[in-house]
């Protein structure tokens, strides 16, 4: 589920939902601050990486191979295999695929040569939102947080709206836990930017959430 990398290969990986983030990257690979914006071909994101069942648990984001499928996505090198074990402890409930280079379309730039890896569901590990593990919107935040800093450091017009057209599972099974959500901007500064974003590509899911 975790491979062996290849000694003295660069190792790069893909981040397609909190690892977007820059600040939720770097907690666990302190050096990642560059990523190149990309597209990847051949897999599925959507909402189906139940969380654990003990306690309240939620929803998150994850990928299935889909031929027909794509998303939008940020790519960063691994400084060393210390960090690519620390992904990897992050990423518990994942298996770590890799990803052959045509599978891999730069947005801004030239692609850089190495091993490329993806976080991949386990299958024991999917299924889409429910009541007892729904969307929450602060991971929502985090997701397409990230995708909004990608869009405005690079220029790219719509890269926040393709992460959400390109991923699947939007459910009526989200909730808002938002500190103070009807004050949202005084927490999330990207709240109006997130909450505009969703309400004009979901307008039916967004107007289902529940606060709690």
């Amino acid at each position: 589920c975790h491979p062996l990398p290849t000694p003295g290969t660069p190792q790069y990986l893909v981040g397609y939902g909190s690892l977007m983030e820059e600040a939720s990257r770097l907690r666990t690979a302190p050096s990642a601050r560059t990523v190149l914006p990309v597209r990847v071909q051949g897999f599925r994101r959507a909402w189906i990486a139940q969380g654990s069942p003990v306690g309240f648990s939620t929803t998150f984001l994850g990928v299935t191979a889909n031929a027909g499928s794509s998303m939008n996505a940020v790519l960063f090198a691994l400084a060393d295999d210390a960090e690519l074990s620390n992904m990897d402890a992050r990423e518990a409930g994942y298996c770590r695929v890799a990803l052959a280079p045509q599978q891999l379309t730069s947005l801004v730039g030239a692609l850089p040569e190495g091993e490329v890896w993806l976080y991949a569901n386990k299958p024991d590990r999917t299924a889409p939102p429910s009541r007892r593990f729904p969307i929450v919107q602060s991971y929502v935040d985090i997701f397409l947080g990230g995708c909004l800093q990608i869009e405005r450091q690079y220029q790219l017009a719509g890269f926040a709206e393709e992460c959400i057209t390109s991923t699947a599972g939007w459910s009526r099974h989200w909730v808002n836990d938002r500190i103070h959500p009807r004050r949202p901007f005084a927490h999330q500064p990207n709240a109006g930017a997130i909450d505009a974003l969703l309400q004009r590509k979901l307008p039916a899911q967004f107007r289902a959430i529940r606060i709690e």
